[in-house]
Formats: structure tokens, sequence, C-alpha cells
């Protein structure tokens, strides 16, 4: 059940989703509440997991990762015992920045990075091609990203 939101929570959440390092007084200015009424919805917002993490976006050109990848990953057998298994496998993976578990053709679609065409070789070699429970997978190379983020609409 989602959690009721009241246009204070939908302000203040937009804000911070766009800027997480707003003070509680610049954030009360743009919710039109005091500092402490701010930290109260904001600890709130943590403890009931409507704000999941508080991280720091980094430029992955700038440090050296610039190509980016989308893999459509096709299982052999959709066990669950092995469909949670991958799903572990990747989240051990720092190359994978996303997984999504999905319908259609593609059991599982990736968003990967690497610092360029041969680590991704040996990526996929290592992650895809030894592993017997993968069908086939396709690789698209990013050439550029349009839009990025995982804002979530409030309106």
């Amino acid at each position: 059940m989602p959690t009721s939101l009241d246009d204070i929570d939908r302000r203040l959440l937009t804000a911070v989703q766009k800027n997480n390092r707003l003070t509680a007084d610049e954030l009360g200015e743009i919710a039109g509440i005091s500092r402490s009424a701010v930290q109260r919805r904001l600890t709130r917002y943590r403890t009931e997991g409507i704000v999941e993490a508080d991280i720091s976006v980094v430029s992955a050109k700038a440090v050296g990762r610039p190509m980016t990848f989308v893999v459509e990953v096709e299982m052999e057998r959709e066990r669950t015992d092995l469909l949670d298994e991958f799903r572990r496998s990747m989240l051990k993976l720092d190359d994978v920045q996303q997984c999504y578990y999905v319908t259609g053709q593609a059991d599982f679609i990736l968003v990967v990075t690497a610092p360029d065409m041969s680590a991704y070789e040996e990526f996929s070699r290592r992650v895809f091609n030894d592993n017997p429970n993968i069908r086939r997978f396709h690789s698209n190379v990013v050439i550029d990203r349009v839009k990025a983020g995982l804002q979530v609409p409030l309106s």
C-alpha cells in the first residue's frame, strides 16, 4: 500500500531528489515549514523506507569508466533457485549498476559500466559465457546518455 503523502511531503521529496545537500532551512523555505519540522519529516521518510538512500552520483567518465552497456539476459532455466542465484551474483558485481528482473523475451536487463570494450569483453565472458544457466545475452552499447536518474514523480 503506497504511503499517503501531503503537499509538504511532495515538495520536500521532490527537492531532496534533485539535491539532497539542501539545508533544513532551505528545505523549510521550499515546503513552507520550520527547520525542525523538516528534520522530523526527513527522519520519518528514512525510517519508513520512503527515502531508501542518500548518495552522491559519481561521473563514470570522470573516474575512467566511460562506457555503458544495456544488456538483455535470457536464462536457460527459470527455476526459482537459479534466478535467485543470478540475482545474488549481480548484487556482488560493481560493474553492474542496475539489474531488473523483467517480463518479455529477456529475463533480466542490466546496466553495466566498463573502462573500455576489452574490459567489457572480459566481464561478459566471466559473467555470461561461463554461466551454464544463461541461454543468451545481447549487449547494447550506449552512444549517448540522454537522461539517467532515479527521480520518482510525486504529482
